[in-house]
This record gives C-alpha cells, sequence and structure tokens, in this order.
C-alpha cells in the first residue's frame, strides 16, 4: 500500500455522556441530547454513561434498568421515559422502571429480573468508577474528545459549546460539520 493510499474512515466521534437518571438537571439535558442526535446523525457516538449520586436512592437501580434496556434494543427511549418522570422514579422507585420498560413494549419480567439478580451492576459500577477517576463530580456531565464539560454546575451555554467541540473534531478528522 501507498503512502498515498487514503486513511480508513474514522469511526464515529463518541460523546461520553455522564447521566443519572433521578437527576432533573439530566432531564433538562435531554433536548440537548436529541439536538445533538438531530445535528450530527451518525457521525456521533452518544454514550450514556451512568452516574448515580448517592442523594438519589433510586439512582443505582434505574442505571442497572437502563443497560437492561439497551440490552433489549430500547436503550434511549427507555432513559427518555425515565428521566420525563422523575417525580415517579422518587415515589415509586423500582416497580415504576419495570412498569415504564412494560409501557415500552419491552420484557417487563426480565427487568424485574435482572434488578434482583444484578447481572449488570459490573457496568454501573465500572462507569461510576471511570467517571470518579476523570473527575466527574456531578449529572449531567459530557466528555468530547478530551474535553470534560460540567452540566450540572451550569447548563448554559453547554450544548454549544459540545457541538464547538464535536465540530473541530470532525473536520480533524475529516467527517466536516
Amino acid at each position: 500500500m501507498s503512502d498515498s493510499a487514503p486513511a480508513a474512515p474514522a469511526g464515529p466521534l463518541v460523546i461520553d455522556v455522564w447521566c443519572e437518571l433521578q437527576c432533573p438537571d439530566c432531564r433538562t439535558a435531554l433536548d440537548d441530547v436529541r439536538a445533538l442526535r438531530a445535528r450530527y446523525g451518525d457521525r456521533v457516538d452518544l454514550r450514556l454513561r451512568h452516574f448515580p449520586l448517592e442523594k438519589h436512592r433510586h439512582a443505582f437501580a434505574a442505571a442497572q434498568a437502563a443497560e437492561e434496556a439497551f440490552e433489549q434494543g430500547q436503550g434511549w427511549p427507555y432513559v427518555e421515559a425515565v428521566l420525563g418522570k422523575v417525580e415517579d422514579l422518587d415515589r415509586a422507585g423500582e416497580p415504576f422502571l419495570v412498569e415504564t420498560a412494560r409501557e415500552l413494549g419491552l420484557d417487563a419480567e426480565e427487568f424485574d429480573t435482572a434488578l434482583v439478580d444484578g447481572r449488570h451492576i459490573l457496568i454501573v459500577d465500572a462507569d461510576q468508577a471511570e467517571g470518579k477517576a476523570i473527575g466527574v463530580t456531578g449529572t449531567p456531565t459530557y466528555v468530547v474528545g478530551d474535553e470534560r464539560l460540567d452540566g450540572g454546575k451550569s447548563q448554559e451555554g453547554l450544548r454549544e459549546r459540545v457541538e464547538e467541540i464535536a465540530d473541530r473534531l470532525l473536520a480533524a478528522s475529516g467527517q466536516g460539520a
């Protein structure tokens, strides 16, 4: 192969969204996530990363339930449904998580089993540990390239900053805006 051969196209730009499903600020950030999806399509891979906060007693179970939803092919719709009703999660806890799965046509019995057997705990623990290691302290927090943007402190101008970084990184990789 010669040096002038085109490089294989890079995969999508990864944007990690550190989120907690009992967090009202993360519910507000859903509009930003939707806008980023609409703007970038498959050029960007928005990855949910779990960062359950101790102050929300159902957040750890919600993170495990979200992993089960991803396993069943409906991760983001499930995340959006749960975040849309954080008050219901506050009140009802795990039964709300299972009922939300049922409403979305997912296998609710499997959700219930997953919450009991803890099959997704290691994923949630690993996300939380990685988040702590890179300095995540609150949610939502975005990591775009090597830059961490903390939306837990303020979401004002956050989407614009994420887009600015994403545009720069995509242009550098030849995927343009």
